[in-house]
């Protein structure tokens, strides 16, 4: 009895080792994301656009406070002049006008955060389905990002397709652009 168990636990062996187990090879990418969010043009515009409205912004706000600079200059050199009572209301009012403007420079900087942040957001999102798209047509079963939340530590560099993408998102968003340009060109005409 005892060998008859030895038997067949050896033919089981046997066979198991006989039978090749099925693997498939994926064919898989990654992206360094960081480069492409620094490298491609739509991001380099949201960028460049926000950088110019927070200096129109900023210019105003910094207009405001140079007004305040002197009334408070003012203030200092008037205030033994006029007395201890306008100087006690007066620097009430520059207080008041100093958390105002205060307040001010937070608000532009909160409305100038969320209006980029949505913008980059919805950037993201395509390049996400760029992203998707390249993939089912180039046949990959994985494609990883890499950048600043890496969760890839270490991948040969024939497998980045970061250029490949970039070139992608660049050439969608210059097509783009030139259908904007045509079709604004048509309304300008109209009027």
């Amino acid at each position: 009895m005892k060998k008859t168990l030895y038997l067949i636990a050896i033919t089981i062996a046997i066979t198991a080792c006989n039978k090749t187990s099925e693997t498939k090879d994926f064919k898989t990418a990654y992206i360094d994301t960081s480069k492409l969010m620094k490298e491609s043009t739509e991001a380099k515009d949201i960028e460049a656009k926000y950088k110019d409205k927070s200096k129109v912004m900023g210019g105003q706000l910094e207009a405001e406070v140079s007004k305040f600079k002197s009334e408070a200059a003012s203030f200092k050199q008037n205030a033994m002049a006029n007395g201890q009572a306008w100087a006690q209301q007066k620097g009430a009012e520059l207080q008041q006008r100093e958390q105002e403007l205060n307040y001010a420079q937070q608000a532009m900087l909160q409305q100038l955060q969320e209006e980029s942040g949505l913008e980059m957001d919805t950037l993201v999102k395509t390049y996400r389905k760029v992203i998707k798209d390249y993939g089912k047509e180039k046949g990959y079963d994985y494609i990883y990002g890499t950048g600043e939340a890496a969760s890839i530590l270490y991948a040969k560099d024939s497998y980045d397709i970061t250029n490949d993408i970039l070139k992608s998102v660049n050439d969608k968003y210059k097509n783009e652009g030139k259908k904007a340009d045509k079709t604004s060109n048509k309304k300008e005409e109209r009027q």
